[in-house]
């Protein structure tokens, strides 16, 4: 039951990621709009998310388990600040980075059960 939750919550995580680092990709433009919005330099776009793949490449591969770490903390972090950006510009935009933050923690909480 452990391996479920783990790969469930992890597999959530992933398509958030996903999705995220495939708008800054494929839809630069609003992303460009709405990193303005938020008070982020636009040039951190690519490099974010190229993190973000690489982050979650890590977090899937069994033999890099020191960087493993590391990168559920970056995301943790990361998810955590995106959530108080959106609300402190008030966009309703925060839903997402909730359930990236759940769905991470569960994935860093199950993936020591496993």
């Amino acid at each position: 039951m452990n391996k479920i939750i783990y790969y469930v919550a992890t597999g959530i995580f992933t398509m958030v990621m996903l999705f995220s680092a495939g708008m800054y990709f494929f839809n630069h433009e609003y992303v460009k709009t709405a990193f303005t919005s938020l008070g982020y330099p636009t040039y951190l776009i690519y490099p974010y998310a190229t993190a973000k793949l690489l982050g979650l490449f890590a977090i899937w591969n069994p033999k890099f388990h020191l960087i493993k770490e590391w990168a559920y903390a970056a995301f943790f972090f990361a998810v955590l600040l995106a959530f108080f950006a959106h609300i402190m510009v008030s966009d309703g935009e925060q839903m997402a980075a909730v359930i990236a933050w759940v769905a991470l923690v569960v994935s860093y909480i199950f993936s020591k059960k496993i």
